[in-house]
């Protein structure tokens, strides 16, 4: 499976991280200590089975125009993990912009093999991962540990593509200066 990624300012990877760490000494399987030397937070636009180099310099250029992308986060989500278990997120609000960009990637990617249908566009619910995959009672115990949640204004300013066979991943556009 290969993803497109859009990454987040240091401002608002530190922002992420501090609650990714609030959960964790909260007894909650979050993810602050995932130990990936690739791992940080991010928001997942596509996933598919492949996507050919061409596509991937097309897709650079958009989401290189397109940063710094400043976004809201707000409202916990929940997502099924295919068992009991569930991942908790940070919602995105899908503002136009983010929306547009969205569009605009997955028509550069029609022709990609076996697209996820979860990040199709009308499908696709923007978000940031929180936890891992956690017992109903990880669950509400993350609930208590965030209380009510404060929504928080960030910006992504660069991308990336990750390769889950690899375990690689390969940025797809440097920072714009504003």
């Amino acid at each position: 499976m290969r993803t497109i990624e859009l990454t987040c300012d240091p401002a608002f990877d530190r922002a992420v991280r501090t609650v990714w760490r609030q959960l964790a000494d909260g007894g909650v399987d979050s993810l602050a200590d995932n130990p990936h030397p690739a791992h940080r937070p991010h928001l997942t636009l596509a996933a598919c089975g492949a996507i050919a180099p061409e596509r991937l310099a097309e897709i650079g250029e958009l989401l290189g125009l397109a940063m710094p992308l400043e976004v809201r986060l707000s409202g916990l989500l929940s997502f099924s993990a295919r068992s009991r278990r569930r991942v908790l997120a940070w919602g995105v609000v899908p503002g136009p912009a983010l929306v547009d960009l969205h569009r605009e990637v997955w028509r550069l990617l029609a022709d990609a093999p076996e697209p996820n249908p979860l990040y199709l566009p009308g499908r696709w619910m923007p978000h940031l991962g929180l936890t891992r995959r956690v017992e109903p009672d990880g669950l509400a115990r993350a609930h208590q540990v965030l209380g009510r949640h404060p929504d928080l204004v960030g910006v992504f300013d660069g991308a990336r593509t990750f390769d889950s066979e690899s375990q690689l991943t390969a940025a797809l556009s440097a920072p714009r200066k504003s």
